[in-house]
């Protein structure tokens, strides 16, 4: 650690970050992962440390989550939880240029995964608490912070369980921030926030025909492959309509104002390549999707399978569910099935209130040109799970980054990377909110 007596908020950010990128935390689905154990040890010992109390919990052997609790100067303020997740998807290291593992400094910016998803939010939590406990800054009102297991794979080992199993964790909270948010994008020449304060809801289902089995020389009416298939391709070709909420309007309203150029549903590409990369992200949030990601049915080239199965990402619009799923057995067909892998709720929140008033504030003490934008994350977070305790959840890493960087392909992507002096700003932008809100 820094050889200082009393690091600043952003010293320690760096090679805390690099120390959680190279704990191996890979989550593989259906309950098979690793490292989680060894990632909350290792922040829990960072915040024993410094004479803060945890508490570590393990739904099922190795999947770890722990959290402490900062009293605030004031016990009728709101609690405010800061979480993070320690597990990262999985990383071919035959295709990326660095050791995916390594976490190597190169160019100025960390290497790695979980680089951006999301270890550095994970450091700067780390650092800017661990800063205010060696100086003696109590913030307003209460902390805690908290770190999840299994947020890329559905929960269930993580936020999910720890809501459904203790929820006195999060006694006296009102708000949350995470993930996905708060970082900058260049729009209008201007410099831009995006502050994510809506996400889209979630639906993994699984598809199921059945049919008539039989030799493949035979003619067959009722063959669940050309079923299945035919419904498959009726969803992933449907045209969603473009559908705005409270949130993207806003979002593309300001856009406007920024840029002269006006959306046009007819045309939205006009708008969003004003964006640049960013429009990954926001093209998403302007009409549910559906995309088939898996077909599976038969053993043998001549063989006529008695079933068939598929896979559907669906992501809707929050209050959409119904809506959708109308839809999508509608276009599969009465002879096709459908049952539920994972199911997660869409969330729009106000772009207003006190905890947002400090999240811009922050932003704009270290940064006084800064435009700060609400918008609508086309993914999820473990504030969804957050939501039945009746938490507002809000995306918040803010990191001021380089035009040049293609920040969403960093997501889940090959050679995900941050930039060092992005994750040095986005801890001093921390330690403002936690000692000012």
């Amino acid at each position: 650690m820094s050889t200082e007596a009393n690091p600043t908020a952003h010293d320690e950010a760096v090679e805390i970050a690099r120390n959680l990128i190279r704990i191996d935390t890979s989550n593989y689905g259906s309950g098979d992962s690793k490292g989680e154990r060894r990632a909350a040890e290792y922040a829990a010992g960072l915040l024993e440390e410094v004479g803060l109390e945890t508490t570590l919990l393990e739904s099922a052997p190795g999947r770890a989550n722990v959290f402490a609790r900062i009293p605030g100067t004031d016990p009728s303020a709101n609690g405010l939880l800061v979480h993070g997740h320690l597990d990262v998807v999985p990383a071919m290291a035959e295709d990326w240029s660095v050791d995916p593992f390594a976490a190597e400094l190169k160019d100025g910016m960390i290497w790695g995964r979980g680089a951006v998803d999301m270890k550095d939010m994970d450091a700067m939590m780390l650092s800017t608490v661990r800063h205010m406990q060696r100086t003696g800054q109590r913030p307003r009102r209460d902390i805690v912070i908290g770190f999840f297991a299994d947020e890329e794979a559905g929960m269930e080992y993580g936020s999910k369980w720890v809501v459904e199993n203790h929820p006195e964790l999060f006694d006296g909270v009102t708000d949350a921030i995470s993930e996905v948010g708060g970082y900058s994008a260049s729009i209008g020449g201007r410099r831009a926030y995006l502050l994510q304060t809506a996400e889209k809801g979630l639906m993994w289902l699984r598809l199921h025909a059945e049919g008539t089995a039989g030799h493949g020389s035979q003619v067959n009416t009722d063959n669940p492959v050309t079923t299945l298939s035919r419904a498959m391709a009726n969803i992933g070709e449907h045209q969603w309509p473009i559908e705005l909420t409270k949130t993207t309007r806003q979002f593309l309203d300001a856009v406007t104002e920024l840029t002269g150029v006006e959306f046009d549903p007819q045309n939205p590409q006009r708008l969003l390549k004003e964006l640049g990369s960013v429009a990954r992200f926001v093209g998403a949030t302007l009409q549910n999707t559906a995309n088939p990601t898996m077909l599976t049915g038969g053993y043998k080239t001549n063989v006529i399978p008695g079933s068939a199965e598929a896979g559907l990402d669906v992501r809707y619009l929050p209050e959409q569910r119904e809506l959708v799923l109308t839809k999508l057995q509608e276009l599969a067909g009465e002879k096709v099935r459908i049952e539920f892998e994972s199911d997660q709720i869409g969330l729009e929140v106000p772009f207003s209130g006190t905890v947002v008033d400090a999240m811009v504030d922050a932003l704009e003490v270290h940064d006084p040109e800064a435009v700060v934008l609400p918008y609508m994350l086309s993914a999820g977070t473990d504030n969804k799970s957050l939501d039945p305790l009746g938490i507002t959840g809000y995306g918040f890493v803010p990191l001021r980054l380089p035009e040049e960087l293609d920040f969403p392909a960093m997501f889940h992507g090959v050679d995900e990377r941050v930039p060092v002096d992005s994750l040095e700003f986005g801890a001093d932008v921390l330690h403002t909110l936690l000692t000012n809100y």
